[in-house]
């Protein structure tokens, strides 16, 4: 008799223990990055910048980031304070491509590559097109922004 009392004892001391243990986990799921310290608009976001703090929503809604995977090495649009939560629209994908700036236009076609220099007329980042005034020609050319910076230019 004794031992049929204890059982709903042992159950329960086996199920506290049990959330104990996951209460670690959930609460790192819980963690959201925010700066340590200023971050102006235009600066690289590096990890170092950052720390985790509780995410106030804890269901993980809301327009704000919840990895620092998504931010890192990306450039910040607004000012980002410490302990604020960073919204997502926030950060975007760094500039490349600077407007004013001489960038390096390139035209591709099978085996024959042609470059040139050109003036930015716009910002861009990574895959944006972009339109470019050729150096030489003064002709207003679009073309695909690459990862080194260049313009990819196509025919047509």
């Amino acid at each position: 008799m004794r031992l049929m009392q204890a059982r709903p004892l042992l159950q329960a001391a086996i199920l506290a223990f049990a959330a104990a243990c996951a209460a670690p986990s959930l609460a790192q799921e819980d963690l959201i990055p925010t700066p340590k310290a200023v971050i102006y608009p235009g600066d690289l976001i590096l990890d170092e910048m950052l720390v985790d703090v509780p995410n106030p929503a804890r269901d993980g809604s809301g327009p704000f980031v919840n990895s620092r995977s998504l931010i890192v090495g990306k450039a910040a649009r607004l000012t980002l304070l410490p302990g604020h939560a960073i919204p997502f629209s926030g950060v975007s994908n760094r500039k490349l491509v600077s407007n004013g700036a001489e960038v390096k236009l390139v035209f591709s076609e099978g085996d024959l590559i042609i470059t040139t220099t050109g003036s930015a007329l716009q910002d861009g980042s990574i895959g944006d097109i972009v339109k470019v005034r050729n150096d030489d020609s003064g002709v207003t050319v679009s073309g695909a922004v690459q990862p080194d910076g260049s313009v990819q230019v196509s025919g047509g």
